[in-house]
């Protein structure tokens, strides 16, 4: 009995062994056995779109003040540049900064627009390159475009050959140039006649013709209204302005073309282009004004027979757009944005009709070592 039992209690235990082994997986000796822990596969994440970058946000100026140097009539000025201030804030807008209010003066006299830049009330202004010569001396203004010009029919250094209808002086817009002259005229008084005839007849001027006439000029800063034609004075008589007994200093060349006019003086100065700038007004009755707003002369003859070359200066260079040291805008960054935007509006139609009222055609980048000879020259005529 106890054998049938222990056999029974056997065979129980080689079924339950079979039957476990029939459930196992069986062993795969063909692969190798990774030590790699296994992965856990995260879900995919659904595809999402990148939010746009936002644009930074352009900086804000309260106020930009211009002002430009009286050498045309302060309203021709104004009203030649009134769409400047639109055109100055849409295109400063596009280079990163937002200026509530574009401000345009005239100033009152060339070193009453240079001294308001040394204070720090005026940021940008249209500085001839004397004026800027004078207030960049003590590294309170810094030039940040030169202004280019038309080139003139006539560049002749023989005052005769500038003189009557014949050599009336045109515009050559295809020869653009970083120059201008200063002319000495005779006006149509009584002895500015004579000196005229002298000089038309081909005869050389002596320092005792000169030294007789009344003379009007511009304040000692204005390079074609004083510094120049001292130095033509210097050049060929040994002399200067201050040596000359009569001599009135006026605000800007309007007045001087009125005085001229009104045979107050017998001679004058301006730059060469001068009587294009009024030879409408010239012939036009007192009381009228022509499209800019030049006010009529009351003169019968034409300006090219009636205001004659006398003398002829070296070349000077152009006219400057110059920033105060003291103005908020004075930082590379801003300063380049300014280049570009005055650049931009003068290559526009818009802009050149603009700028027009100075003569100037195009702006180029400049360095404050491009008016050294500007300096060397109010040098010479301060010593």
């Amino acid at each position: 009995m106890k054998k049938i039992v222990a056999l029974l209690i056997a065979l129980v235990m080689m079924i339950s062994v079979c039957a476990c082994t029939q459930n196992a997986e069986p062993a795969n000796t063909d692969e190798p056995v990774s030590t790699t822990p296994a992965q856990t596969t995260e879900p995919t994440a659904e595809p999402t779109t990148a939010e746009p970058t936002a644009e930074p946000a352009n900086q804000h100026f309260d106020k930009l003040t211009l002002e430009f140097v009286p050498s045309k009539d302060a309203d021709v000025i104004i009203a030649g540049t009134q769409n400047l201030p639109e055109l100055v804030k849409a295109e400063m807008a596009k280079l990163g900064y937002d200026i509530d209010e574009v401000d345009i003066t005239v100033g009152t006299s060339y070193d009453a627009t240079g001294e308001a830049m040394s204070a720090g009330s005026i940021d940008l202004g249209w500085l001839p390159g004397g004026t800027y010569a004078v207030y960049s001396k003590d590294h309170e203004v810094s030039v940040i475009l030169t202004a280019t010009r038309d080139g003139l029919s006539n560049d002749s250094t023989n005052p005769a050959d500038w003189n009557g209808v014949a050599n009336k002086t045109l515009p050559v817009p295809e020869n653009q140039v970083g120059f201008y002259r200063s002319l000495i005229y005779a006006t149509p008084s009584a002895y500015g006649k004579e000196l005229a005839a002298k000089v038309n007849a081909g005869e050389e001027l002596t320092w005792d013709d000169l030294s007789k006439a009344n003379w009007a000029v511009l304040k000692n800063s204005s390079s074609a209204g004083y510094i120049y034609p001292t130095l033509w004075l210097q050049d060929h008589y040994g002399k200067k302005i201050t040596d000359l007994p009569n001599v009135i200093t006026l605000a800007g060349y309007g007045d001087a073309f009125a005085q001229a006019a009104a045979e107050a003086v017998d001679i004058v100065v301006c730059y060469a282009d001068g009587r294009n700038d009024y030879e409408a007004a010239w012939v036009l009755p007192t009381g009228e004004a022509d499209p800019t707003g030049k006010a009529g002369m009351g003169r019968t003859d034409s300006i090219w027979n009636e205001l004659n070359v006398i003398g002829v200066t070296e070349g000077i260079y152009n006219d400057t757009v110059a920033i105060s040291k003291a103005s908020q805008y004075y930082t590379p960054e801003i300063v380049a944005a300014l280049q570009d935007c005055f650049i931009n509006i003068i290559n526009t139609d818009e802009g050149k009709a603009i700028f027009d009222v100075y003569s100037h055609t195009g702006y180029a980048k400049a360095t404050d070592a491009d008016y050294d000879g500007a300096r060397a020259a109010l040098k010479a005529v301060s010593d």
